[in-house]
């Protein structure tokens, strides 16, 4: 199984089963909001330790955003296959150049 799976796995059983002392359990507890503000937190942080250019600090960041993401999509119902589609259908569309919408940013 891998990682991403197994993570997925984990959160899933933490919120059918609840334990005592769990963190994944204390955000489904507190609820969307909460799961929301600690994954923007945790998007802050990795941008500033990419700005730092500390890789391991940079990783550890990384990894929290994907833990906080898949709370978030654990409460939405999102599944990483839901996830894992998407990005398939996108990978087939690299190489396409996409037309930008160019605005004004001086009105």
């Amino acid at each position: 199984m891998d990682p991403f799976t197994q993570m997925e796995s984990v959160i899933a059983q933490r919120r059918a089963e609840p334990q005592e002392g769990s963190y994944t359990c204390y955000l489904f507890e507190k609820g969307l909001d909460k799961i929301l503000k600690k994954v923007g937190e945790e998007c802050a942080e990795t941008i500033i330790a990419a700005k730092n250019g500390d890789k391991t600090e940079l990783i550890g960041e990384i990894n929290d955003v994907f833990y906080h993401m898949m709370v978030m999509m654990n409460e939405c119902g999102v599944s990483l296959d839901d996830v894992c589609t998407e990005m398939e259908i996108r990978a087939r569309k690299i190489g396409n150049l996409k037309q930008f919408h160019v605005s004004d940013h001086n009105t």
